[in-house]
């Protein structure tokens, strides 16, 4: 995994003794003295991950020690799971909910219907204006948290198949203070595979368009390495998300001899409802 503040995440290589991402839906249960039964899930779900170690390298322990310590940033830090089908969030990933998720460049050229009306609607694109482009938004950072030199996948397969003229796929690189860097762009007729470059910390993905008109978003994937072939054959990966997470709990003793540690845990539990981090 990747994990660390915006522009300066580090692998992990150590595979970790336990590693637990398990959803946590938060559901409770209520039984009335008449027999029936009431259930409840919050609104928000945040998830946490939990991973420990039982041998570290002594760089990897210090870069996590610093994270959870604060000593780098005050937080909160990216963590890439590269367990993840899919690094879009999970209405983003299904071209559901609220409309906020994403932007149009320039603004005006391309209008979405649906989500606003509900976290569960499906989304309408309405092309304005041509050239438009539609860019998939992270909540809390300019643009999904990457690590240089990684490869990633991008494809928007709901809109190709709803007939979409999807002209190029595009990619946004920004640095770590949100500067735009650099641009790819792609044929829109297959996934798109891009390389991380030098400097970069975020990646926004979007779409450009070369017609009017109006047809349904549906599904898009964001994922680590090159699944060109698997999406184009019909798979959908649900989203995972790269959210916001912050460091809750953190232990580890140090073993004797070989420099490395030994017994180090830590548990995240993702940022939901922040506009800033």
């Amino acid at each position: 995994m990747w994990i660390g503040n915006p522009g300066s995440l580090r692998e992990i290589k150590d595979g970790a003794k336990s590693y637990d991402r398990s959803p946590d839906l938060g559901v409770t249960e209520f039984r009335a003295l008449s027999g029936g039964v009431t259930t409840w899930a919050p609104p928000a779900r945040p998830r946490r991950v939990k991973a420990s170690w039982e041998l570290m390298q002594r760089p990897d322990f210090e870069h996590l020690d610093a994270l959870a310590r604060r000593l780098t940033a005050p937080g909160p830090v990216a963590l890439v799971d590269p367990l993840a089908g899919n690094l879009l969030g999970g209405a983003q990933a299904a071209g559901i909910g609220n409309t906020s998720k994403w932007a149009a460049k320039p603004a005006g050229a391309v209008l979405l219907y649906g989500g606003n009306f509900g976290d569960y609607v499906a989304n309408t694109v309405s092309v304005e204006a041509t050239p438009g482009a539609l860019y998939w938004q992270h909540p809390t950072w300019p643009g999904v948290p990457v690590a240089p030199g990684s490869v990633l996948t991008w494809w928007v397969p709901g809109l190709v198949e709803s007939g979409a003229p999807v002209g190029s796929l595009r990619v946004e690189w920004y640095s770590a203070a949100g500067a735009v860097i650099s641009t790819t762009t792609g044929g829109g007729a297959r996934p798109m595979v891009a390389t991380v470059p030098a400097g970069a910390a975020y990646i926004r993905p979007g779409a450009e368009f070369t017609a009017t008109g109006m047809w349904a978003l549906g599904a898009s994937v964001l994922a680590l390495g090159d699944v060109s072939a698997a999406v184009m054959a019909g798979a959908r990966p649900t989203g995972e998300g790269c959210p916001a997470y912050s460091i809750t709990g953190y232990s580890h003793a140090a073993s004797a001899g070989d420099g490395r540690f030994r017994d180090i845990a830590l548990e995240l539990v993702e940022v939901t409802g922040s506009a800033n981090g």
